[in-house]
């Protein structure tokens, strides 16, 4: 495998490719903080990659997202 090939499949993985909008393009369009772009991410991958780790990723993600929240 080259070292191009390589690199295109870390910057777009096999989980990300297929779909309309690439999660990148959806959370930089949306101005989305880091913790709603990482609830995002692991929402749409969740399928594809890790399973329900993932998805304990965005529980993780969520509850710092409502600490800042009622802080602010």
């Amino acid at each position: 495998m080259t070292e191009k090939k390589k690199q295109k499949d870390n910057i777009n993985p096999t989980y990300y490719v297929g779909s309309k909008i690439q999660v990148s393009d959806f959370i930089s369009e949306f101005k989305l903080d880091y913790f709603s772009g990482n609830i995002v991410k692991y929402v749409v991958r969740h399928k594809f990659k890790n399973g329900l780790e993932d998805l304990k990723k965005v529980g993780k993600f969520l509850k710092l997202s409502f600490k800042i929240f009622i802080i602010s």
